[in-house]
């Protein structure tokens, strides 16, 4: 296990260049505290959980001493929210630090949602409520111990000052860990901007960090996204079978990997009801429990159409058909394991 200042940083996302960030320091938070660190999450980046005692960590985590070996910068990307494209997103209070590769040689990106103003903030503080960050911490953690491919957290830091939102709330940074913080948003950005060479570029990058046995694959932008395909069905798959609804199924809300991500009015049914809407302001029910399958369905579609400059429309076409395939099977299972039944194919 390893000090703060140890971590085995290898920050390949600034490598693509200043047109898919904001290169930008944390804003400065008054007087942090601790509110709640996660050993777990800590081993997962070699982290020795000791760190969590030292006054620095909260100095770290909150952004207001630079960690060393991390470049934080705020990701560009748009996105669909609730069937509307809206190209005014991108990391408006957060930054992602950096990727950190573990001994097992899988990789975390260190995320601190809260931490001030970007260019994309849209006039908003840039900070997060301490509600709602250890909701989602809470979240996590949840679908974790379920089982459910989902980010993580490091811990929750605290500030000592009011942001005003309905109501005054106290502020707080989430220390985030994602396998990618690389959304289905960051495609719909550079193409509905026309920029084909950039969702090229970006495609490659997933290969290349996550997906390097496609790499030298001639059909590797098909094969990227089968995997997509399958990763998503198999998510939406595990959420029904748990009964769980996130409730903002945007494109921008999305993980190119599959994992539950940006955690909002997500809930859990208390009794079944196929309906459920966890999120009060889906007044139409868009993403009810039920329509989960099909906007995961919807959301590929759109993805799929950003990658029309890298695969032929009815190769896109025959892919996007794997999906219900997958999601019946993969749900199929869930449910039966549930059950305690076996599965015997027809």
């Amino acid at each position: 296990m390893k000090p703060l200042e140890n971590l085995n940083f290898k920050n390949r996302f600034i490598d693509l260049g200043g047109e898919y960030y904001q290169a930008k320091n944390p804003v400065p938070a008054e007087d942090p505290y601790l509110v709640s660190f996660n050993a777990e999450g800590a081993a997962l980046i070699d982290l020795d959980p000791a760190e969590s005692r030292r006054p620095e960590f909260v100095q770290y985590m909150s952004g207001n001493k630079p960690l060393p070996g991390a470049q934080p910068l705020a990701m560009a990307y748009s996105g669909f929210q609730f069937g509307v494209y809206n190209s005014q997103l991108g990391d408006g209070r957060g930054l992602l630090l950096g990727e950190v590769e573990n001994q097992k040689g899988e990789k975390w990106d260190i995320y601190l949602k809260g931490s001030g103003q970007t260019r994309f903030c849209r006039g908003f503080d840039g900070r997060a409520t301490l509600r709602s960050s250890i909701r989602e911490y809470l979240g996590q953690e949840a679908l974790a111990g379920l089982g459910i491919p989902t980010t993580r957290s490091l811990a929750i830091v605290g500030i000592r000052e009011l942001i005003y939102r309905e109501r005054p709330e106290l502020p707080a940074v989430l220390v985030r860990l994602a396998r990618s913080h690389i959304r289905f948003g960051n495609f719909d950005y550079f193409h509905y901007t026309n920029r084909p060479e950039k969702v090229a570029e970006l495609a490659d990058h997933v290969i290349q960090v996550h997906l390097p046995h496609l790499a030298d694959q001639p059909e590797k932008y098909r094969l990227f996204f089968r995997f997509v395909i399958d990763r998503t069905a198999y998510l939406i798959a595990s959420w029904q079978a748990a009964g769980f609804a996130h409730g903002v199924m945007n494109t921008d809300n999305m993980s190119i990997l599959g994992d539950c991500f940006d955690y909002g009015p997500f809930g859990f049914m208390d009794r079944f009801k196929s309906g459920f809407v966890p999120n009060h302001s889906d007044i139409h029910g868009r993403y009810s429990y039920d329509r989960q399958p099909e906007i995961g369905h919807w959301n590929l579609a759109k993805l799929g159409e950003t990658l029309t400059s890298l695969i032929a429309p009815n190769i896109l076409q025959e892919e996007l058909e794997k999906y219900q395939v997958a999601f019946n099977g993969y749900n199929s299972q869930m449910t039966a394991q549930k059950l305690g039944l076996s599965l015997i194919d027809s």
